[in-house]
């Protein structure tokens, strides 16, 4: 193996000239980035550029809970009924023990389990890129490097609290599983996950993506999940809306409340969720660990700002908590942006309180920036971010100071995602363009060079019919 260090030395951060890592591995080109097959990934500048700028980094061993690390505690859930904070008997109802023990944990790090980290060994790592074709048309001096979680089996970061979440299930005997979903990420990530464990799924997707993204829906099922539109008749909560509002497009808030209703009613049955609960924030920091060790390969010593899309907030914090705990032990001096939707602006527009993670007031009481339980957002494309709450811990970070937000419009987040696509190759997910164009922006308007990390959630591939409806003039500004 190559002395990574003496090559940096000579070279400075992420040059140009030729440069493997790994010499032994066998190197395929498929247009953009350059892969390096042997068991991960590592990679290259896009479109043709000829040196690794980003080495390869192992499937990290432990997630990173942030509490441990915080001087203020984050606010405790609270049961709703007794507004007592809640204790692990009361959560057992609709979660698995390891995830309650994990939801209420102050441990720095926990140990992924071996089964999980197989899984994730056929994806992870995943890459970190520098986007210089992004920099060139932007006119920056900026560094930009985006870390990738498109390579996964169902081309999002969903999967890597969904294997969590199955596994833990299994090992409680748990024989079926009710979720939500928006865009349908969560919901195929989690019926990719339930495939693996013998887990049967029930998913209740909000009705405005039900309509418009018959694709993960059609996902879903591949894997064996059923789906529900919601709001349904299944339920006493989706009838209930029906009823006031039989042309609702649905919300990630009644989507959560049928699925916990079907759940609590279901001896054999449990609830799982793709966002907001502490432990599905932890098992997202596989990504952030890895970009900061990435990163360091790339000659970066820090990232100066981290931009990514918070809608529930899991995968803004599973990138960006890992660099704050540098900042937290005084390592570095990043900052952190969180881009929410204009048409969705929980932090940037709503209040910090304790509030229901559901319509129905089902769910316990989080200490969070909301909305309202009762918020339903317009049916914009970035289905992934309609929720009228942000996670507890990611808006703890916020109140702490340790993480700044701004809002993007769906036609800003479109005309970002098609610059980057056109000069990188990669079709971003609607939910991620909107950090591509909070990062552009700000790109923009630098006159010395920075360090820029963008978080590309998953890819827009079978999102096609909200860029045509973008290029096509028809997008609301929403």
């Amino acid at each position: 193996m190559r002395d990574r260090t003496s090559d940096q030395q000579r070279n400075g951060p992420a040059d140009d000239r030729p440069h493997p890592r790994c010499p032994q591995a066998v190197q395929v080109t498929l247009g953009a980035p350059l892969y390096t097959i042997e068991g991960f990934t590592e990679v290259t500048d896009s479109l043709a550029a000829p040196a690794p700028t980003v080495g390869k980094s192992d499937v990290p061993t432990h997630w990173y809970n942030i509490v441990g690390d915080l001087e203020v505690a984050p606010p405790p859930h609270l049961h709703p009924g007794t507004r007592e904070p809640l204790t692990a008997d009361d959560l057992a109802p609709l979660f698995a023990s390891g995830l309650i023990e994990q939801e209420l944990s102050t441990e720095t790090d926990i140990e992924i389990p071996e089964p999980v980290r197989e899984v994730y060994a056929g994806y992870r790592t995943t890459p970190l890129f520098r986007a210089r074709s992004f920099e060139k048309a932007l006119g920056t001096p900026a560094r930009i490097y985006v870390k990738y979680e498109g390579m996964s089996p169902v081309g999002s970061h969903k999967v890597n609290s969904a294997v969590a979440q199955a596994y833990y299930n299994s090992l409680d005997g748990v024989t079926k599983l009710t979720t939500e979903t928006g865009a349908g990420q969560w919901g195929s990530a989690l019926s990719f996950a339930c495939a693996k464990f013998g887990i049967d799924l029930e998913v209740w997707q909000v009705r405005a993506s039900y309509e418009s993204k018959p694709y993960r829906r059609f996902l879903i099922e591949t894997y064996g999940g059923t789906v529900h539109s919601s709001p349904s008749e299944l339920t006493e909560a989706g009838r209930a809306v029906l009823a006031e509002q039989p042309d609702t497009p649905g919300s990630l808030g009644i989507a959560v409340s049928e699925a916990v209703e079907v759940a609590v009613k279901d001896p054999a049955a449990r609830y799982t969720l793709g966002s907001v609960l502490n432990h599905v924030v932890l098992h997202q920091t596989v990504i952030g660990l890895e970009a900061v060790e990435q990163l360091r390969d790339a000659g970066e010593p820090q990232a100066d700002v981290v931009f990514g899309c918070a809608g529930g907030g899991s995968n803004l914090a599973g990138l960006a908590f890992p660099f704050l705990r540098e900042v937290l032990h005084d390592r570095a001096k990043t900052r952190v942006v969180a881009v929410e939707p204009a048409a969705c602006p929980s932090i940037t527009k709503g209040e910090y309180r304790y509030d229901h993670g559901d319509i129905a007031g089902l769910t316990p009481l989080l200490k969070m920036h909301t909305l309202g339980q009762d918020f339903i957002p317009d049916p914009i494309h970035a289905g992934g971010l309609r929720y009228h709450g942000m996670a507890p811990l990611l808006s703890h970070t916020v109140e702490l100071g340790l993480v700044n937000a701004q809002a993007v419009a769906q036609t800003e987040a479109f005309a970002a995602a098609v610059l980057f696509a056109r000069n990188e190759g990669i079709v971003p997910a609607p939910e991620s363009s909107h950090a591509i164009a909070a990062a552009a922006k700000y790109a923009r308007s630098l006159s010395e060079p920075e360090v820029i990390v963008i978080g590309l959630s998953g890819h827009g591939q079978l999102d096609l019919p909200a860029y045509h409806s973008y290029l096509s003039g028809e997008l609301d500004q929403a």
